[in-house]
C-alpha cells in the first residue's frame, strides 16, 4: 500500500479526537479514497488519554491494526506531551501537528529528538474566536488535513459543510463557527 496516508491522533477523552478521525475518514472517502478511521479504546473516561487512528487510500487497504509509523501525528492536547512519547515511530519525512500556543522550538525538548517537521496551531484560540468555546477538534482536522496534503482545501471544506449541515441542520450558527474554525487553521497551519 505505497499510496496510503496513516495518522495517529492523541488527545483526552471530550476533546473530540476520536470524532475528528472519524471525520476525516467520512470526508476522504466522499472524495473517492479507501479509509479507516478508528479509536482505540480501554476503560476511558473523560479527560483520559485517548489515541485513534486513520489510514487514507487510493487503494484498497488490507491492513487491519492499529498504526505503529505513522506518516503524521496530531496531538490534540499539548500536555500529553509530559507523559507519552507522541512520536514513536513517526517518520521523519512526515510531521507532527500540536495543538499549542507555543513555538516549535519551545516544544522541541518534549519531542524526544525527533528530527522532522513540526507544526504548531493555536487550536484553542481559533476555535473560542469561531465558537465561543474550546472545541479544538475542528481546527486540528482542517491543520491535518493542510499539512498532510491528503485531499484539495475546497473538497475538504466542501464536504465539511455538508457534514455540519447535516449534523446541525438547527443550529446554523454552530455550521458557520466550524467552518470559520477550519478556514482559520488552515491559514495558520500552512
Amino acid at each position: 500500500m505505497k499510496d496510503t496516508v496513516e495518522i495517529r491522533w492523541h488527545g483526552r477523552g471530550g476533546q473530540g479526537a476520536k470524532t475528528a478521525a472519524l471525520l476525516l475518514a467520512d470526508v476522504a472517502f466522499k472524495t473517492g479514497k479507501y479509509v479507516q478511521g478508528f479509536p482505540e479504546y480501554g476503560p476511558e473516561r473523560m479527560g483520559a488519554p485517548i489515541t485513534a487512528y486513520n489510514r487514507i487510500s487510493s487503494e484498497p487497504i488490507t491492513v487491519h491494526s492499529n498504526i505503529y509509523e505513522p506518516d503524521y501525528v496530531v496531538v490534540v492536547d499539548e500536555s500529553l506531551l509530559e507523559s507519552i512519547d507522541v512520536t514513536k515511530g513517526l517518520s521523519k519525512n512526515g510531521a507532527v501537528i500540536i495543538n499549542s500556543e507555543h513555538t516549535k522550538e519551545e516544544l522541541a525538548p518534549m519531542l524526544h529528538g525527533y528530527e522532522g517537521a513540526v507544526y504548531t496551531v493555536n487550536a484553542k484560540e481559533i476555535s473560542i474566536k469561531a465558537l465561543g468555546k474550546n472545541y479544538p477538534n475542528s481546527p486540528m482536522l482542517a491543520a491535518t488535513v493542510a499539512v498532510s496534503g491528503i485531499m484539495d482545501k475546497d473538497a475538504f471544506l466542501g464536504e465539511m459543510r455538508a457534514s455540519f449541515e447535516h449534523k446541525f441542520a438547527k443550529k446554523p450558527e454552530v455550521i458557520d463557527g466550524n467552518m470559520q474554525a477550519l478556514e482559520m487553521a488552515f491559514q495558520e497551519a500552512v
